[in-house]
């Protein structure tokens, strides 16, 4: 992902309210199978690590982004932003030609 998509994701993110919160449990299979359901019906969605979490959102970011195959668009105190394409039919396409 080049620079000015990744710019274009972040602006789309901005309004976004986060749709997962991470707290002092681990990242386990059920967090990670919900998050793979929501990136799969909305490709760009936005969470939220708690105070109480034992992980920092940068860590989150990476091991939510190494088990559903996403990318990290942004990361920003306590929150991130995933993003992955659907094989047909993406909301995003026309910003991802650029």
């Amino acid at each position: 992902m080049t620079s000015k998509q990744r710019a274009a994701l972040r602006g789309m993110a901005n309004t976004m309210e986060p749709v997962f919160q991470i707290g002092k449990g681990e990242i386990d299979e059920t967090l990670i199978k919900g998050v793979d359901d929501c990136i799969k019906a909305r490709e760009l969605i936005k969470l939220k690590v708690l105070e109480n979490s034992e992980y920092d959102a940068r860590e989150a970011a990476d091991i939510l982004c190494e088990a559903i195959h996403a990318e990290c668009v942004q990361v920003i105190g306590r929150k991130f932003v995933l993003f992955r394409k659907k094989p047909k039919e993406s909301a995003y396409v026309e910003l991802l030609k650029k």
